[in-house]
Protein backbone atom coordinates (compact mmCIF):
# COMPACT_ATOMS: atom_id res chain seq x y z
CA UNK A 1 0.00 0.00 0.00
CA UNK A 2 1.28 3.38 -1.19
CA UNK A 3 2.02 5.88 2.02
CA UNK A 4 -0.07 9.23 2.10
CA UNK A 5 1.56 11.77 0.14
CA UNK A 6 2.07 14.38 3.78
CA UNK A 7 3.50 10.91 5.26
CA UNK A 8 6.48 10.38 2.49
CA UNK A 9 7.07 14.26 2.44
CA UNK A 10 7.76 14.22 5.94
CA UNK A 11 9.65 11.09 5.55
CA UNK A 12 12.24 13.00 3.34
CA UNK A 13 12.14 15.80 5.27
CA UNK A 14 13.34 14.22 8.06
CA UNK A 15 16.08 12.42 6.16
CA UNK A 16 17.03 15.69 3.84
CA UNK A 17 17.61 17.88 7.34
CA UNK A 18 19.54 14.81 8.99
CA UNK A 19 21.89 14.56 5.62
CA UNK A 20 22.46 18.27 6.28
CA UNK A 21 22.43 19.08 9.89
CA UNK A 22 24.68 16.05 9.83
CA UNK A 23 27.09 17.49 7.49
CA UNK A 24 27.37 20.90 9.13
CA UNK A 25 27.93 19.69 12.22
CA UNK A 26 30.64 17.43 11.22
CA UNK A 27 32.31 21.08 9.71
CA UNK A 28 31.90 22.73 12.69
CA UNK A 29 33.53 19.64 14.33
CA UNK A 30 36.46 20.00 12.40
CA UNK A 31 36.76 23.93 12.03
CA UNK A 32 35.98 23.94 8.57
CA UNK A 33 32.68 26.20 9.65
CA UNK A 34 31.63 29.30 11.55
CA UNK A 35 28.05 30.17 11.27
CA UNK A 36 27.32 33.51 11.97
CA UNK A 37 26.05 34.32 15.56
CA UNK A 38 22.62 35.05 15.40
CA UNK A 39 21.82 32.46 12.59
CA UNK A 40 19.84 29.30 13.17
CA UNK A 41 20.47 26.35 10.63
CA UNK A 42 17.46 24.51 12.20
CA UNK A 43 15.04 28.21 11.61
CA UNK A 44 16.43 28.29 8.07
CA UNK A 45 16.06 24.49 7.23
CA UNK A 46 12.03 25.28 8.27
CA UNK A 47 11.85 28.06 6.18
CA UNK A 48 12.86 26.21 3.50
CA UNK A 49 11.12 23.03 3.53
CA UNK A 50 7.82 25.30 3.89
CA UNK A 51 9.09 27.56 0.74
CA UNK A 52 9.99 24.15 -1.15
CA UNK A 53 6.16 22.58 -0.88
CA UNK A 54 5.42 25.50 -2.98
CA UNK A 55 7.94 25.08 -5.18
CA UNK A 56 6.98 23.80 -8.58
CA UNK A 57 8.70 23.10 -11.73
CA UNK A 58 8.17 24.78 -15.44
CA UNK A 59 5.27 22.35 -15.48
CA UNK A 60 3.85 23.54 -12.26
CA UNK A 61 5.02 19.79 -10.68
CA UNK A 62 6.30 19.76 -7.14
CA UNK A 63 9.46 20.52 -6.67
CA UNK A 64 9.65 17.58 -4.06
CA UNK A 65 8.06 15.41 -6.10
CA UNK A 66 10.46 15.62 -9.49
CA UNK A 67 14.18 16.88 -8.02
CA UNK A 68 16.52 14.07 -6.59
CA UNK A 69 16.80 13.76 -3.09
CA UNK A 70 20.66 14.31 -3.78
CA UNK A 71 20.36 17.92 -5.06
CA UNK A 72 17.44 18.64 -2.66
CA UNK A 73 19.87 18.15 0.10
CA UNK A 74 22.99 20.22 -1.88
CA UNK A 75 20.61 23.30 -2.45
CA UNK A 76 20.06 22.82 1.20
CA UNK A 77 23.42 22.69 2.51
CA UNK A 78 24.68 25.13 0.47
CA UNK A 79 22.14 27.59 1.64
CA UNK A 80 23.18 26.81 5.59
CA UNK A 81 27.23 27.01 5.24
CA UNK A 82 26.59 30.49 2.98
CA UNK A 83 24.48 31.02 6.41
CA UNK A 84 21.63 31.94 4.11
CA UNK A 85 17.95 32.32 5.14
CA UNK A 86 14.96 31.98 2.59
CA UNK A 87 12.69 33.37 4.90
CA UNK A 88 14.44 36.78 4.51
CA UNK A 89 14.44 36.69 0.91
CA UNK A 90 18.30 36.05 0.81
CA UNK A 91 17.66 33.10 -1.61
CA UNK A 92 15.76 31.07 -3.04
CA UNK A 93 15.44 27.83 -5.15
CA UNK A 94 14.61 26.97 -8.59
CA UNK A 95 14.05 23.59 -10.79
CA UNK A 96 15.98 22.37 -13.50
CA UNK A 97 14.64 19.14 -14.58
CA UNK A 98 15.28 17.03 -11.79
CA UNK A 99 17.92 19.34 -10.37
CA UNK A 100 16.85 21.28 -7.21
CA UNK A 101 19.19 25.08 -7.89
CA UNK A 102 20.05 26.75 -5.06
CA UNK A 103 20.39 30.70 -6.05
CA UNK A 104 21.12 33.72 -4.23
CA UNK A 105 19.15 36.85 -4.07
CA UNK A 106 21.56 40.22 -3.99
CA UNK A 107 20.60 40.65 -0.52
CA UNK A 108 22.19 37.22 -0.33
CA UNK A 109 25.25 38.17 -2.39
CA UNK A 110 25.76 41.05 0.26
CA UNK A 111 24.81 38.91 3.60
CA UNK A 112 27.90 36.60 2.04
CA UNK A 113 29.86 39.41 1.88
CA UNK A 114 29.89 41.23 4.68
CA UNK A 115 30.09 38.00 6.28
CA UNK A 116 33.39 36.95 4.35
CA UNK A 117 34.62 40.43 4.90
CA UNK A 118 35.64 40.91 8.54
CA UNK A 119 36.52 44.76 8.01
CA UNK A 120 33.43 45.28 5.68
CA UNK A 121 30.51 46.64 7.86
CA UNK A 122 27.99 47.66 5.00
CA UNK A 123 27.55 48.68 1.57
CA UNK A 124 25.27 51.45 0.31
CA UNK A 125 24.23 52.07 -2.95
CA UNK A 126 23.01 55.35 -4.76
CA UNK A 127 21.99 56.42 -8.29
CA UNK A 128 23.03 59.16 -10.40
CA UNK A 129 20.75 61.67 -12.45
CA UNK A 130 21.21 63.59 -15.40
CA UNK A 131 22.21 67.08 -13.91
CA UNK A 132 24.04 65.92 -10.99
CA UNK A 133 27.25 67.33 -9.35
CA UNK A 134 29.77 64.09 -8.88
CA UNK A 135 33.30 63.96 -8.59
CA UNK A 136 35.50 60.84 -7.94
CA UNK A 137 39.08 60.00 -8.34
CA UNK A 138 40.91 57.29 -9.65
CA UNK A 139 43.36 55.60 -7.15
CA UNK A 140 45.66 52.86 -8.31
CA UNK A 141 42.75 51.69 -10.75
CA UNK A 142 40.08 52.18 -8.55
CA UNK A 143 37.29 54.90 -8.70
CA UNK A 144 36.91 56.61 -5.85
CA UNK A 145 33.87 58.59 -4.87
CA UNK A 146 34.54 62.15 -3.14
CA UNK A 147 31.46 63.76 -3.17
CA UNK A 148 28.00 63.79 -5.08
CA UNK A 149 25.59 66.16 -4.77
CA UNK A 150 21.72 66.22 -6.38
CA UNK A 151 18.78 68.09 -7.07
CA UNK A 152 15.50 66.95 -6.01
CA UNK A 153 14.61 68.09 -9.81
CA UNK A 154 16.47 66.09 -11.55
CA UNK A 155 15.04 63.00 -9.95
CA UNK A 156 13.22 60.42 -12.59
CA UNK A 157 14.06 57.02 -13.91
CA UNK A 158 14.67 58.32 -17.20
CA UNK A 159 17.41 60.52 -16.10
CA UNK A 160 19.48 57.98 -14.41
CA UNK A 161 22.97 58.14 -15.92
CA UNK A 162 24.79 55.74 -13.68
CA UNK A 163 25.19 54.23 -9.91
CA UNK A 164 27.41 53.30 -7.62
CA UNK A 165 27.91 51.39 -4.36
CA UNK A 166 30.55 52.18 -1.51
CA UNK A 167 31.73 49.59 1.11
CA UNK A 168 31.88 50.72 4.27
CA UNK A 169 34.90 49.22 7.12
CA UNK A 170 33.71 49.10 11.03
CA UNK A 171 35.12 52.32 11.23
CA UNK A 172 32.90 54.14 8.90
CA UNK A 173 35.53 54.91 6.30
CA UNK A 174 35.01 54.36 3.00
CA UNK A 175 37.20 51.24 1.54
CA UNK A 176 36.18 50.32 -2.02
CA UNK A 177 33.63 51.82 -4.48
CA UNK A 178 32.12 50.53 -7.62
CA UNK A 179 30.63 52.57 -10.12
CA UNK A 180 29.03 51.80 -13.36
CA UNK A 181 27.52 54.17 -16.27
CA UNK A 182 23.75 53.42 -17.12
CA UNK A 183 25.12 51.80 -20.36
CA UNK A 184 26.95 49.58 -18.76
CA UNK A 185 24.31 48.66 -16.12
CA UNK A 186 21.54 48.08 -19.22
CA UNK A 187 24.74 45.25 -21.11
CA UNK A 188 24.47 43.55 -17.31
CA UNK A 189 20.72 43.72 -17.85
CA UNK A 190 20.66 41.91 -21.39
CA UNK A 191 22.17 39.06 -20.06
CA UNK A 192 19.23 38.30 -17.34
CA UNK A 193 16.79 35.77 -18.59
CA UNK A 194 13.81 38.58 -17.77
CA UNK A 195 14.56 40.13 -20.85
CA UNK A 196 14.55 43.70 -19.42
CA UNK A 197 15.71 45.28 -22.65
CA UNK A 198 14.01 45.43 -26.17
CA UNK A 199 15.51 45.08 -29.17
CA UNK A 200 16.36 48.96 -29.56
CA UNK A 201 18.33 48.98 -26.79
CA UNK A 202 15.28 50.58 -24.15
CA UNK A 203 13.12 49.13 -21.36
CA UNK A 204 10.22 47.20 -21.54
CA UNK A 205 7.05 49.30 -20.65
CA UNK A 206 5.58 47.92 -17.55
CA UNK A 207 8.49 45.46 -16.78
CA UNK A 208 10.10 45.08 -13.31
CA UNK A 209 13.23 47.34 -14.96
CA UNK A 210 11.35 49.75 -16.14
CA UNK A 211 9.04 50.40 -13.46
CA UNK A 212 11.81 50.11 -10.98
CA UNK A 213 14.69 51.45 -12.65
CA UNK A 214 16.29 53.18 -9.55
CA UNK A 215 16.30 49.93 -7.41
CA UNK A 216 17.56 47.92 -10.25
CA UNK A 217 20.51 49.87 -10.73
CA UNK A 218 21.18 49.60 -7.22
CA UNK A 219 21.06 46.20 -7.35
CA UNK A 220 23.45 45.77 -9.88
CA UNK A 221 25.90 47.91 -8.73
CA UNK A 222 25.42 46.52 -4.99
CA UNK A 223 26.32 42.91 -6.37
CA UNK A 224 28.92 43.78 -8.46
CA UNK A 225 30.52 45.44 -5.48
CA UNK A 226 29.50 42.41 -2.87
CA UNK A 227 31.03 39.76 -5.17
CA UNK A 228 34.90 41.99 -5.39
CA UNK A 229 34.97 40.96 -1.43
CA UNK A 230 33.79 37.34 -2.03
CA UNK A 231 35.98 36.73 -5.13
CA UNK A 232 39.12 38.18 -3.21
CA UNK A 233 38.44 35.82 -0.51
CA UNK A 234 40.82 32.49 0.59
CA UNK A 235 39.99 29.64 -1.80
CA UNK A 236 40.20 27.35 0.25
CA UNK A 237 37.24 28.51 2.33
CA UNK A 238 34.21 26.24 2.91
CA UNK A 239 32.09 29.41 2.42
CA UNK A 240 33.81 30.65 -0.66
CA UNK A 241 33.73 26.70 -2.38
CA UNK A 242 30.26 26.57 -1.28
CA UNK A 243 29.46 30.34 -3.26
CA UNK A 244 31.24 29.75 -6.20
CA UNK A 245 29.68 26.56 -6.30
CA UNK A 246 26.37 27.91 -6.68
CA UNK A 247 27.32 31.02 -8.77
CA UNK A 248 28.75 27.95 -11.33
CA UNK A 249 25.69 26.59 -11.27
CA UNK A 250 23.79 29.62 -12.00
CA UNK A 251 26.08 30.34 -15.29
CA UNK A 252 25.70 26.81 -16.16
CA UNK A 253 21.93 27.52 -15.80
CA UNK A 254 21.91 30.74 -18.14
CA UNK A 255 23.93 28.77 -20.93
CA UNK A 256 21.45 26.04 -20.62
CA UNK A 257 19.01 28.46 -21.68
CA UNK A 258 20.71 29.96 -24.42
CA UNK A 259 21.91 26.50 -25.65
CA UNK A 260 19.59 23.52 -24.55
CA UNK A 261 22.38 22.04 -22.87
CA UNK A 262 22.98 21.93 -19.47
CA UNK A 263 26.55 20.08 -17.97
CA UNK A 264 26.57 18.22 -14.98
CA UNK A 265 27.14 20.89 -11.76
CA UNK A 266 30.14 20.24 -9.01
CA UNK A 267 27.98 18.73 -5.70
CA UNK A 268 29.01 18.49 -2.21
CA UNK A 269 29.73 15.16 -1.23
CA UNK A 270 27.01 13.71 0.86
CA UNK A 271 26.34 10.61 1.87
CA UNK A 272 23.01 9.42 1.84
CA UNK A 273 21.03 7.79 4.84
CA UNK A 274 21.33 3.97 3.76
CA UNK A 275 25.09 4.68 3.04
CA UNK A 276 25.52 5.00 -0.75
CA UNK A 277 26.94 7.59 -1.97
CA UNK A 278 25.11 10.41 -4.16
CA UNK A 279 25.98 10.82 -8.13
CA UNK A 280 26.28 13.53 -9.82
CA UNK A 281 22.49 13.93 -10.71
CA UNK A 282 22.29 14.30 -14.66
CA UNK A 283 20.61 17.19 -15.01
CA UNK A 284 17.39 18.65 -17.67
CA UNK A 285 16.15 21.49 -19.62
CA UNK A 286 14.34 23.88 -17.32
CA UNK A 287 13.87 27.65 -16.94
CA UNK A 288 11.72 29.52 -14.53
CA UNK A 289 9.39 31.88 -16.42
CA UNK A 290 9.94 35.64 -16.68
CA UNK A 291 6.83 36.24 -14.05
CA UNK A 292 8.01 33.91 -11.54
CA UNK A 293 11.80 35.71 -11.99
CA UNK A 294 9.88 39.11 -11.88
CA UNK A 295 7.98 38.43 -8.89
CA UNK A 296 11.13 37.34 -6.80
CA UNK A 297 12.44 40.90 -7.81
CA UNK A 298 9.67 42.67 -6.60
CA UNK A 299 9.96 40.65 -3.14
CA UNK A 300 13.75 41.66 -3.32
CA UNK A 301 12.65 45.44 -3.31
CA UNK A 302 10.11 45.49 -1.08
CA UNK A 303 12.39 43.48 1.02
CA UNK A 304 14.15 47.03 0.69
CA UNK A 305 12.12 49.55 1.36
CA UNK A 306 11.42 50.22 -2.67
CA UNK A 307 8.93 50.98 -5.05
CA UNK A 308 5.76 52.86 -4.62
CA UNK A 309 4.10 52.23 -1.38
CA UNK A 310 6.06 49.92 0.27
Amino acid sequence: MAKPKTTALMEIKKETADIVLSKVQHFQKHGELDLPPNYSAANALKSAWLILQETVDKDKRPALEVCTKPSIANALLDMVIQGLNPAKKQCYFIVYGKHLALQRSYFGTKAVALRVAKDLQDIFAEVVYKGDNLTYRIDKGRRIIEEHQQKLADINNVNIVAAYAVAVDNKGEVIRSELMTMDQIKQAWKQSKMKPMTETGGLKPGGTHANFTEEMAKKTVTSRLAKHFINSSSDADLIIASVKRTDDQAAEVEAEAEAAEFADSEVIDIELANGDQQSEPELESGEMSDEEKADIVAQEMAEAGSGPGF
